[in-house]
This record gives structure tokens, C-alpha cells and sequence, in this order.
């Protein structure tokens, strides 16, 4: 079992930047590839960046440039950096982890999730 706890959500205005991160314990080697994944109120689940602990990225096309990926593999953590944020941005994050290294498609441990909104 692989236990994910995200943090670092909030509120932030447009053009804002917040930082989240996701500690990951219990069976690390369930780890290959970490993600995260977002929903907002009305939608469906989608992936918003995705690592692999070889540091492989995929990013949905939607935040391509503005947010970024990274993972601490001696800290088991990863991070969203997510610059010049948009109101469409507003939603629940959830980080997601894989034993097979995917990330293209969400694993099966994940997070409680975290708020962020986007608003003035």
C-alpha cells in the first residue's frame, strides 16, 4: 500500500502561482510514476502532469509551459509548480501513483486531494 498526502492548495488570483506537493510512504517501489490529476465541479477526472522516477514527463496540453512537474525520489515527493494561473485552473488535485511507471493513465493509489481556486 502506497499512502499519498498532497498539500500546498489555496486560493491565488489570476496570473498567480502556487507550489503543491504530494509525500508518498508505505511500498515506495509502487511509486514508478507519480502524477497529478484534477477535477473540477461538473467534470470529469483529467491528468494534469505526470513523472516517472526516471524523471519522463507528460503534460496535459491545457498547462503545457505553464506548470511544471518534479520529483524528490530520496524524499518521495513530488511537486506541481503551476505558474500564470487561469480560473479554469479551479478544481481539486489529486496526486496519483503507479507501480508500473505509466503516465498516461492513473495508477491505482491516490491522495485525498487538495483546493486550489482561481479567483479575484
Amino acid at each position: 500500500q502506497v499512502q499519498l498526502v498532497e498539500s500546498g492548495g489555496g486560493l491565488v488570483q489570476p496570473g498567480g502561482s502556487l507550489r503543491l506537493s504530494c509525500a508518498a510512504s508505505g511500498s515506495i517501489f509502487s511509486t514508478n510514476a507519480m502524477g497529478w490529476y484534477r477535477q473540477a465541479p461538473g467534470k470529469q477526472r483529467e491528468l494534469v502532469a505526470a513523472i516517472t522516477n526516471g524523471s519522463n514527463t507528460n503534460y496535459a496540453d491545457s498547462v503545457k509551459g505553464r506548470f511544471t512537474i518534479s520529483r524528490d525520489n530520496a524524499k518521495n515527493t513530488v511537486y506541481l509548480q503551476m505558474n500564470s494561473l487561469r480560473p479554469e485552473d479551479t478544481a481539486v488535485y489529486y496526486c496519483n501513483a503507479d507501480r508500473w511507471g505509466n503516465i498516461y493513465f492513473p495508477g491505482k493509489y491516490w491522495g485525498k486531494g487538495t483546493l486550489v481556486t482561481v479567483s479575484s
